[in-house]
């Protein structure tokens, strides 16, 4: 079984000269840096180095970790921060761009389509179009779209022709929960991400968005954030609750409704996710290449206590079928 890992960052040349062309028209700049790269919007900043720009080396480090896979995404600032027709001509050469690492090597690179979101009909559009890209094998979407929440039916047209493509949703964090309150010490990601993906799944689940799209697939970065650890409580306030007198069945039976990655950065919570979701329903892993990300994320998934069955799939099985590989 090839390993293949779904959380695994790229930055294409072609979108940072289009981000640092056009992007500055709306208050954005590309800097570089004697580490690299610093990527600045008017609320997100980004900085990362060559090793996310450049695929030789990337295929380089893929082959000392056993990596068979990267399906390619987008992060921070993806772009929703832009204007609608620049988000669209960002998201494209984004897209474009994927579709053709894949085709120089098809054995090691997947897209995942970044979409337009602030503007839901170019969006759908954008999907339409990247759909019938080669190599391009789902979508990648924030956890919200500018303080946007992922209920509001304004986004139900692209989940639904998301469904019918069977497409899968991989989601993360980008405009993070609490930003007053996680300035310091790096708590806008060592909390503010798993907490945004916890409110996410929330979301997705009381806003009826799953029931809707029986089919979906969506994927919660960083082990599902803090929505597995908490979902106690969230069946509990469901059952008490009168704003929560619609929900027709407790949260912890929508669980498996969501795959998950395994970066977990601890055993015991990889292993609790296990225990919770099944391992059929979690996916390698390793935020390439930041430095909250996992060093060696197969080595992560051999170290638990599981079958070699179970290892296979969270290895690659299981994001095998979700990317229709």
């Amino acid at each position: 079984m090839r390993a293949i890992d779904i959380h695994a960052h790229w930055y294409p040349q072609e979108w940072l000269k289009l981000f640092e062309k056009d992007g500055a028209k709306e208050g954005a700049r590309l800097e570089r840096t004697a580490g690299g790269y610093r990527l600045k919007t008017e609320t997100l900043v980004n900085a990362f180095d060559e090793r996310f720009v450049d695929l030789a080396s990337r295929i380089e480090k893929m082959d000392e970790k056993r990596i068979g896979v990267h399906a390619l995404s987008l992060t921070t600032p993806m772009v929703n921060w832009a204007s609608p027709a620049l988000g669209l001509a960002l998201a494209q050469a984004y897209n474009d761009a994927a579709s053709a690492a894949h085709g120089r090597h098809p054995e090691r690179f997947v897209g995942l389509a970044i979409l337009p979101m602030q503007d839901a009909q170019l969006a759908l559009r954008e999907l339409e179009r990247a759909a019938k890209l080669p190599g391009m094998r789902g979508m990648y979407l924030a956890t919200n779209v500018n303080g946007v929440d992922l209920d509001e039916k304004r986004f139900w047209d692209v989940y639904a022709r998301a469904e019918e493509l069977g497409w899968a949703i991989f989601l993360h964090p980008v405009e993070t929960i609490g930003r007053e309150r996680t300035g310091k010490y790096y708590l806008r990601n060592l909390l503010g991400n798993p907490y945004d993906t916890g409110v996410a799944a929330a979301h997705l689940i009381f806003g009826g968005v799953l029931d809707r799209f029986a089919k979906l697939e969506i994927n919660l970065p960083h082990a599902g954030g803090a929505f597995p650890g908490l979902i106690g409580r969230l069946d509990h306030g469901t059952k008490v609750r009168p704003e929560l007198k619609h929900m027709k069945r407790v949260p912890s039976e929508y669980l498996r409704r969501f795959t998950y990655d395994t970066i977990g950065h601890d055993d015991r919570i990889n292993m609790n996710l296990i225990r919770l979701v099944g391992a059929d329903r979690v996916t390698l892993g390793s935020d390439y290449c930041f430095d909250m990300g996992l060093e060696d994320p197969l080595a992560a998934v051999q170290r638990l206590q599981l079958s070699a069955k179970e290892k296979g799939l969270i290895a690659g099985g299981n994001a095998a079928r979700l990317l229709r590989l």
